[in-house]
This record gives structure tokens, sequence and C-alpha cells, in this order.
């Protein structure tokens, strides 16, 4: 098996899931609803209060980042939800008799997730353009994309291994809910990480999520790129070894 043909089933993996989309987009529209209100309602109101230290830029302009993450993010974790239903349905079982190996299949899939994330991307940044944001340029937002991209593979292969372990639907939304929530509130997507207590400030140290807010504020936002190479460092870092922990965990998900 060589690197080409791993690639070309990545490309139909990500082929498969835009096809999916441009049947049903009804799950795109209603999930874009929550990362609207949070820039419409919340930001407009923190912006109005001045309460949080946002440097020279909008509270409105620095929380879009960190809801633009928030929003790919869960629509990754739950991406394991389709396992479930695949395995139940008999699909992952045929997966696992191809020749290609497990990494491939998990990465392909992940990555997949990824197609979620850029059309959640165009359902936002025009309502935040809207209430005044002003990216930097075409070429540094295109980089925060890919930034985003890559970060939603990351934790759609971690909504694989939270599957190998949840049998049930039911199940896997409840710890899907639990996990998301505190990947956002403990990161620097509302608030610099400066401002939360110091217990909450070591777990946000360690949240990849903060990485990438941090990232992709520099590159559409701010345009400070001094900490950019070891934030993208860093998401480099935690993908590899989710992609890793993902790969051994995907047969425990047929068991």
């Amino acid at each position: 098996m060589n690197i080409i043909e791993v690639l070309r089933y990545m490309g139909v993996m990500m082929e498969l899931e835009f096809r999916r989309i441009m049947h049903d987009r009804t799950e795109l529209y209603t999930r874009a609803i929550q990362p609207i209100l949070w820039l419409v309602l919340y930001g407009t109101v923190m912006s109005i209060v001045r309460a949080i230290p946002t440097g020279n830029v909008s509270y409105i302009a620095y929380i879009t980042p960190g809801i633009l993450l928030q929003s790919t993010t869960f629509v990754s974790v739950f991406f394991g939800l389709q396992m479930v239903w695949e395995r139940e349905s008999g699909v992952l079982k045929k997966l696992l008799t191809t020749p290609l190996p497990r990494s491939s299949i998990v990465i392909g899939r992940s990555m997949a997730a990824g197609i979620r994330s850029l059309f959640q991307i165009l359902l936002i940044v025009p309502v935040a353009m809207l209430l005044g944001v002003q990216f930097i340029n075409v070429a540094f937002f295109i980089l925060s994309v890919l930034i985003i991209f890559l970060v939603s593979g990351g934790f759609a292969s971690l909504s694989i291994i939270i599957a190998s372990f949840m049998k049930t639907r039911e199940r896997f939304m409840g710890i899907g809910q639990a996990i998301t929530m505190p990947l956002f509130f403990a990161s620097n997507a509302l608030y610099p990480v400066e401002l939360m207590p110091k217990a909450i400030q070591y777990f946000a140290y360690f949240n990849p999520m903060s990485y990438a807010v941090s990232a992709t504020r520099a590159l559409m936002i701010t345009g400070d790129l001094s900490t950019l190479l070891f934030d993208i460092l860093a998401i480099m870092i935690f993908d590899i070894i989710i992609f890793i922990f993902a790969s051994l965990a995907f047969k425990r998900i047929i068991e």
C-alpha cells in the first residue's frame, strides 16, 4: 500500500462527505445558529460592557476566531455519532475487510469532518463581517482556514476514540457534550487565559483549542505572528498523537 493510494482514499472520504452535505444541508444551517447567536448576542453585549481587555480590536472581532473553532469543534466531536451508526449498520466491518491500513481509514474519515467545518465557516464569517469584523487579508484568512481544517480532523479522531468506548448513540451524545463545553470555556476563545483562575490556566495550556484559537486570531484579526509557529507545532503534535490513538482504537469500535 503506497502513499498515493492512501491519499486517494482520503480524498474519496472527503468527496463522500461533500456529497452528503450537498444532498442535505439542513444540519449545517441548524448548527450555525448557536455560533451566530454567540456573535450577535453575547459579543454585542460584552462589547458594550467592555469588561474584558482585548487590546486594539473590538470584542466581537476578538471572539470571532474562538466562535469559529467552537462551531467546528462541536461538529467534529459529534462526527463520531456517524461512526456509531455505521457500526450498527455493518458498514465499518466492510471497511476493515479492505486492504487499506487502519490509520488511513481513521485519518480519511477524520479529515472528512473538516469538510463540514469549512461550510460552517462560510455561514458564520459573513455574519461576523456584518457586525463590523475586519479580517487582515485573504492570504492569512486562507491559512487560518487550513488550520481550522487540521484541528477539526484532530477533534474528529477524538470522537472516533470516544465512539470506540460508547456503544450507543445516547451515551455518545452525553460524553460529547461533556467534552466540547470544557474545551471551549477553558481556552482563550472568549477571554485571555490570564483572567482565568490558576487551576484552569494550567488546563488551558494543555488545551489544543487554545493554540488553535491563538493561531487563527493572529492570522484573522491581530496580525501578531510572534507565537504562530509554536501554535501550529502544538496543533500538529495534537493531531499526530490523536490520530495514532484513534487508529489503535478503531478496531474496538466494531467489537
